[in-house]
């Protein structure tokens, strides 16, 4: 008697999002920005406050903003008010301005005895890591949010990377110029990537009267 062929049995597997928020993830607002930096400074993390504060100015993908050079911010002893990174994707290369807070913290990090004959502004812990990697940066971006009481699944590397073209975009309404801080060809991706709204578009031209 001949078995009959029956559909294999695949065990059940849950989905890779379940239990997860997934989608785009939140820029932080000016209110964590600064609970974060002021958590930071009382913990005396010259090293997590010289790495928030270049993260929230540079905009930059978690993969650029780690490999970061001592000589793309520091120049002739002193910390650059602006500063050039050539992009790992589009080989391109982006400006961006260092605050007065971000040259302070980055200027009491370069004394710490780690940074002392280190080429990048984040070196890893061991000798086969010349820089911290994206990974490690992901379990910072947690920690640092999770020290102010947000959840850490609603956050990632990108939040740090919105948080201040949101907030010029909300005070200027310039697409133009936070497309160029992202370095976006199209003016779509910048659209869809900070998450506008019609409400937002709409908001904009009534405040505009000709």
């Amino acid at each position: 008697m001949e078995t009959p062929n029956l559909p294999a049995i695949r065990a059940l597997r849950l989905a890779w999002n379940k239990g997860r928020i997934v989608g785009q993830k939140r820029p932080l607002k000016p209110k964590h920005v600064w609970a974060i930096r002021v958590r930071l400074e009382l913990a005396e993390n010259y090293r997590d406050l010289a790495f928030f504060n270049p993260a929230i100015d540079s905009k930059l993908h978690g993969c650029d903003l780690v490999k970061m050079k001592v000589v793309d911010v520091m120049a002739s002893g002193q910390i650059m008010e602006r500063a050039s990174v050539l992009q790992s994707k589009t080989q391109k290369s982006v400006r961006f301005e260092i605050s007065e807070g971000t040259r302070a913290s980055l200027a009491r990090w370069m004394k710490e005895p780690l940074m002392v004959g280190s080429a990048h502004l984040w070196p890893g812990r061991f000798h086969e890591r010349i820089h911290i990697l994206t990974r490690q940066y992901a379990r910072i971006v947690r920690k640092w949010v999770t020290c102010i009481g947000l959840e850490a699944s609603t956050y990632d590397t990108h939040s740090m990377r919105r948080t201040k073209v949101t907030q010029i975009y909300k005070k200027t309404g310039n697409l133009r110029a936070v497309q160029l801080f992202l370095s976006h060809t199209k003016i779509d991706s910048t659209v869809r990537y900070l998450g506008f709204e019609l409400e937002d578009a709409l908001a904009i031209a009534e405040a505009i009267e000709i």
